[in-house]
C-alpha cells in the first residue's frame, strides 16, 4: 500500500564546456549513481548537456545538433531505469532557441518545458541567445520523436502514484515576481523541479536556500533545485553545485556549495495533498486540464520506497538547545499573555490553581506567575491549592508547597479524604474497591473545591490538563477536565517537560530551580490510588495509557498530517524503533485510536485556552469531530498490521 513517499535525487555532473559527448556520459554516470541510491525522480542542472557558459557558441548549429543527439543518447542509455529524469538542454523550435528542461522516461522524451524568464542583466545575458518560452503547449519534433509536447504549462503525472505530479521551471523563473511554479502548483503539481545555473557570489547560498524553502512553503509542495557546478567556465563566473530539496518550507537535503553536488531524499506527496486539502485558501483547479495544462503520464514502482530522510521522533520539541529554548519562550509567552488578557478582561485579581507537585500543575502555576507579573499584580493573588488525598505522596506534596512558597504565591491546603469518604457513604461505594468511581470521586471533589474557592475569592480556576491527556481522554469528566481557562490545553506532554526545565534553567532562583528539577524527576501520575508501602507513587500514567513520547508522535502524524495507521506505524518504527519494538508500537497505537475516538465527548466541551502550536483539539478551532464517530476503520487497519506482523 502506497504511503506517499518517493525518492528524489538532484545531481550536478562535472561538465566540460561545449563537450556534449563528455557531458552525456557524465549525466549517465550521475543518473545511474542516483538510481542505485534508490531515486525515482532524478534532476540535473540547466543546460547540463552543453554547459551553461557556452555564450555565443549557442549560435553554432554544430553544438545544438550535438545537444539534440545527446538527449536522444541519454534517453536510450537510461531507458531501462525505473525513473523520471529531467535534464537541461538547448532546444530549437520554430527557428528559435529555447533554454529547456527535458523530461525522459522509458527511453522517450515525455515533454519539453522552456524557460519563461530570461535574465539579461548584470552578469547574465541569456536574451542574446534564447527566447522566452510560450505557455501554450504545442507539439514539436525533437530527438527523433514526433509530437513532443513543448511549452511551460505541462504537468507530468505518475499513474502508479497519482499524487506525484511533477512540473518544471528554470533558474530565473524562481527569482521572478510571479514564478511559473505558482501556476504549476495551482494546477496540481506537488513536486517542482528547478534546473538552474545560479553562480556563486558572497551571501547567495543562504538567499538561494531561503528562496527554495520559502517557495515550497508558499506552494505547499516539494521543490528540487539542481544547480550547475564548478565544471562550468570560470571566465567571469564560478558555479558551486548547490543542490537543494525542500518540502513545505523545510530543507530535507542539501549539498554543500563547492561540495559533492548531490542531494537525495524522499518527499511525501501524500502529506502535501493532505495539507492542501485542509487549507481553504489553497484554491487549486479540479484538474490540470481545467487549468489549461497539458498532462504527460509516466509510471514508477514506488511501493517499496526506503526511508532515509530525517523523521523527528519528537515533533513537538526541537532537537537543538538554542531552538528548543526559543520554542519554550514562544510557548510560555503565548500561554502567559493569553491568561493575562483573560484576567484583565474579567477584572480578576485572583487565580486559583490546584497544585499536585506534578508537571502540568507546575507549568500552569509558572504561567500564572508570569501573567500576574505582566499585569503588575501581586503574586499573593495566585492561590495555589494542594488537596492531598488517598494517593498523595510526601514527595509531590512537598514539591507543591515548596514551589508555591518559592514563587511567592498564596498556599492553601484542603485535605479531601474526609469529604470523599462522606461522598462514598452518600452514594454507597465501598472504599476498598479501587475502581473508576474511587478515582473520579477524588478528581471531582478537587474541582469542586477549586471552583468554589474561585467564586469565594472573585477569581478564576486555571486549568492544568495538557494536549496529550486531552487526546487520550486521560481526564475525569467534569473533574480535572474542567476549568475557567486551560493554559496547557494545546501543549503536549513531551513539551510540558521542556517548558518546566526551561524555567528551571533560566529562573535565577535556586530554591525554585531545585523544586522544578525534582518535579521533572517525579513519575507522571494522577495519584488517585494509595501509595506503595514505602510511600512512593503506585499509579504511573505511562504504565496505564502508554508512553507519552510515542503518543505525541502519533498525535502529530494523525492531526497534523492526516496520516493513516499504516503510515503512522511505519514512521514510528523508523523514528522510534530503537526505543520501542514493533509489538509495543502496535499495542499503544491501538490504544491511541481507541481512546482518541471514544473520548471526543470530553473535548467537545473544553474550556477556553490558548493555541500554541499547529496541533490542537479545541472544538472551536482545530478539531471539529462528532462524539459518536467510530474508530472501526482505523482499528481494523491497526489490526491488519498486527496480523501482517504475525504472518
Amino acid at each position: 500500500m502506497l504511503d506517499g513517499f518517493v525518492s528524489v535525487a538532484v545531481r550536478t555532473p562535472h561538465v566540460q564546456v561545449a563537450d556534449v559527448q563528455h557531458n552525456v556520459q557524465a549525466c549517465i554516470d550521475a543518473i545511474e549513481e542516483a538510481y542505485e541510491a534508490g531515486a525515482k525522480v532524478i534532476v540535473l542542472p540547466e543546460l547540463v548537456l552543453t554547459g551553461y557558459t557556452c555564450e555565443d557558441l549557442f549560435l553554432q548549429t554544430e553544438l545544438l545538433d550535438a545537444a539534440q543527439d545527446g538527449v536522444q543518447a541519454l534517453a536510450r542509455e537510461t531507458s531501462d531505469l525505473d525513473a523520471l529524469v529531467v535534464v537541461g538542454a538547448p532546444v530549437v523550435a520554430g527557428s528559435k532557441l529555447y533554454n529547456c528542461a527535458v523530461f525522459l522516461a522509458g527511453g522517450e522524451v515525455l515533454g519539453i518545458v522552456p524557460k519563461r524568464f530570461l535574465p539579461t542583466y548584470n552578469e547574465f545575458y541569456e536574451g542574446r541567445h534564447f527566447v522566452e518560452g510560450p505557455c501554450e503547449v504545442t507539439p514539436i519534433r525533437f530527438a527523433g520523436q514526433d509530437d513532443v509536447p513543448f511549452g511551460t504549462r505541462q504537468l507530468f503525472v505518475c499513474d502508479s502514484m497519482p499524487q506525484l505530479v511533477v512540473a518544471a521551471e528554470l533558474c530565473e523563473d524562481l527569482w521572478a515576481p510571479q514564478p511559473p511554479s505558482i501556476e504549476h502548483a495551482l494546477a496540481g503539481a506537488t513536486l517542482i523541479v528547478n534546473l538552474s545555473a545560479s553562480n556563486a557570489i558572497v551571501g547567495k547560498a543562504a538567499y538561494r536556500r531561503d528562496l527554495v524553502s520559502g517557495q515550497s512553503a508558499r506552494l505547499v509542495c516539494a521543490y528540487a533545485y539542481a544547480s550547475a557546478g564548478w565544471g562550468e567556465s570560470t571566465q567571469d563566473l564560478v558555479f558551486s553545485g548547490h543542490d537543494i530539496i525542500a518540502e513545505n518550507g523545510r530543507v530535507l537535503a542539501e549539498s554543500k556549495p563547492f561540495g559533492g553536488g548531490a542531494a537525495t531524499t524522499e518527499v511525501d506527496v501524500q502529506m502535501l495533498c493532505s495539507e492542501r486539502q485542509r487549507m481553504s485558501s489553497y484554491r487549486c483547479a479540479p484538474s490540470p486540464e481545467a487549468a489549461g495544462y497539458h498532462v504527460g503520464h509516466f509510471s514508477l514502482e514506488v511501493e517499496k520506497t526506503l526511508l532515509t530522510r530525517y523523521v523527528d521522533p519528537h515533533p513537538f520539541v526541537p532537537a537543538g538547545q538554542r531552538e528548543r529554548a526559543a520554542r519554550c519562550e514562544d510557548v510560555f509567552s503565548i500561554q502567559a499573555f493569553g491568561l493575562a488578557k483573560r484576567l484583565a478582561h474579567t477584572h480578576a485579581k485572583t487565580a486559583v490553581i490546584g497544585v499536585s507537585g506534578g508537571l502540568d500543575s507546575t507549568l500552569a502555576l509558572l504561567v500564572a506567575v508570569r501573567a500576574f507579573d505582566l499585569l503588575d499584580l501581586d503574586r499573593h493573588g495566585i492561590i495555589a491549592v494542594t488537596m492531598p488525598g488517598f494517593g498523595t505522596t510526601h514527595r509531590t506534596h512537598s514539591n507543591a508547597t515548596q514551589l508555591s512558597d518559592a514563587l511567592g504565591c498564596q498556599l492553601r491546603e484542603v485535605d479531601i479524604s474526609q469529604s470523599v469518604r462522606q461522598h462514598f457513604a452518600d452514594i454507597g461505594h465501598d472504599e476498598s474497591v479501587h475502581d473508576v468511581t474511587y478515582e473520579n470521586c477524588q478528581a471531582r471533589e478537587r474541582t469542586q473545591i477549586l471552583m468554589d474557592l474561585a467564586n469565594q475569592e472573585g477569581g478564576m480556576v486555571i486549568g492544568t490538563g495538557d494536549l496529550s491527556e486531552l487526546a487520550l481522554g486521560w481526564a475525569t469528566y467534569n473533574g480535572d477536565h474542567m476549568s475557567m481557562y486551560g493554559v496547557n490545553a494545546s501543549v503536549p506532554k513531551t513539551l510540558v517537560r521542556h517548558l518546566v526545565r526551561y524555567v528551571a534553567d533560566t529562573c535565577g532562583n535556586e530554591d525554585e530551580a531545585n523544586v522544578l528539577y525534582d518535579v521533572l524527576d517525579t513519575p507522571v501520575s494522577p495519584e488517585l490510588l494509595p501509595a506503595q508501602e514505602d510511600g512512593t507513587i503506585a499509579q504511573k500514567t505511562e504504565d496505564l495509557v502508554g508512553p507519552y513520547e510515542l503518543h505525541d508522535f502519533v498525535l502529530y502524524e494523525v492531526l497534523r498530517h492526516g496520516s493513516r495507521p499504516r503510515k503512522v506505524y511505519r514512521l514510528a518504527r523508523y523514528a522510534l524503533g530503537d526505543t520501542y519494538d514493533d509489538a509495543t508500537i502496535l499495542k499503544w497505537l491501538r490504544v491511541f485510536y481507541r481512546r482518541f475516538f471514544a473520548q471526543q465527548f470530553k473535548r467537545s466541551c473544553l474550556p477556553d485556552g490558548p493555541k500554541v502550536g499547529s496541533v490542537a483539539v479545541s472544538p472551536r478551532g482545530d478539531l471539529r469531530m462528532p462524539s459518536d464517530a467510530l474508530a472501526t476503520l482505523w482499528l481494523r487497519e491497526v489490526d491488519s498490521l498486527s496480523a501482517d506482523r504475525q504472518d
